[in-house]
């Protein structure tokens, strides 16, 4: 009892402390720094728009909620996921856990976000120098969680963040920490989740690119190279708080709802809802909605829709905890977003 009242205390904290900091989060919307932080990972959990932080489970979660990692029902995961994102980019993520007995589960992850190629272009030639320059944006994470009890998990993810276009990039650290709290009031499949995200230092690109040759008219001094610095950025954070509802009609049935409300720090604050259908543990069918109220037609959210997704389980006919996820997510002014996801474990 002493631990429960401990850890809803910490909940309650997260909760009000993230509120007052995040308000208004919406007029600063566009002017983070690693603003690919934000874009989810995994297909199981985003076809249901993300609602599931309190029940999350396995690798996605550390996306999601990294408390959710040592719950997974397997020892060892792997995950491999493709989203085609927005005008021909694409996000590719990895991922690995094992659970390493009373210690809990620790998990190691990378997450890249590939723009393509860009032709060149300066001051002097806007048309293009002719030279191609390829941006590479990756997060490279470390994830810790643990059951304390058989109804409370905690876990924390260490992201080392690295952005480089051309001859300037900029590196950062960012931290997120989540609880889940199981069978809420007593109640059998009742879950209450909270996550914090992307907490961490402001980040600033440098690099020689950053020069510029310039001359001063008032000395005698020949052309000298100036230094143009950069302005500093903070990462979006966000806060997150869901509860979900798991019923098992029969052996074979079984429903899960669930909604969630996010609060972020520099773009308009979302509700989420999602629901999952499966059948034997064998085959899903997955739906969701976000809705962001301060949304407008002039500042529209683009990915303010409904969200789909199905979900296949081989372990039946394999023997190997084996899935093969898919979420359909359509955007305003853009090609729907295509994500899919394999992960196994055992």
């Amino acid at each position: 009892m002493f631990q429960m009242k401990r850890i809803m205390f910490i909940l309650l904290i997260l909760s009000f402390s993230a509120f007052e900091t995040f308000g208004g989060g919406h007029n600063r919307a566009g002017t983070s720094a690693s603003p690919e932080l934000r874009i989810p990972v995994g297909a199981r959990y985003l076809a249901m728009s993300g609602a599931t932080i309190a029940n999350v489970t396995g690798l996605e979660g550390i996306y999601w909620n990294p408390a959710g990692v040592d719950f997974s029902p397997t020892s060892a995961n792997a995950l491999f996921s493709y989203r085609s994102y927005m005008a021909d980019m694409n996000v590719n993520y990895v991922a690995a856990s094992g659970r390493l007995g009373d210690f809990g589960s620790v998990g190691i992850s990378i997450r890249s976000f590939n723009i393509g190629d860009i032709q060149e272009t300066t001051m002097d030639q806007p048309d293009g120098t002719g030279a191609v320059i390829s941006p590479t944006f990756f997060v490279l994470g470390l994830t810790y969680s643990k059951q304390l009890t058989d109804r409370i998990s905690v876990g924390a993810n260490f992201n080392l963040i690295n952005e480089s276009i051309d001859r300037v990039s900029a590196s950062g650290f960012s931290f997120d920490f989540g609880v889940q709290y199981r069978d809420l009031l007593e109640v059998p499949g009742l879950d209450l989740g909270v996550v914090v995200r992307n907490l961490g230092s402001p980040m600033k690109f440098d690099g020689n690119a950053l020069y510029v040759n310039a001359i001063d008219p008032n000395s005698n001094r020949g052309p000298t190279y100036l230094l143009v610095e950069a302005a500093t950025a903070e990462l979006p954070s966000d806060i997150s708080i869901g509860l979900s509802y798991k019923n098992k009609f029969d052996e074979e049935n079984a429903v899960t709802i669930a909604g969630a409300f996010q609060n972020n720090n520099y773009t308009y604050d979302d509700y989420k809802f999602g629901a999952e259908y499966s059948y034997r543990d064998i085959f899903f069918v997955r739906g969701g909605y976000l809705f962001s109220p301060q949304s407008t037609d002039d500042t529209p959210n683009i990915f303010q829709n409904y969200t789909l997704g199905l979900g296949l389980n081989f372990k039946e006919f394999s023997g190997i905890d084996l899935s093969l996820d898919y979420a359909f997510v359509p955007v305003k002014y853009f090609d729907s977003n295509h994500i899919f996801a394999l992960s196994f474990g055992f």
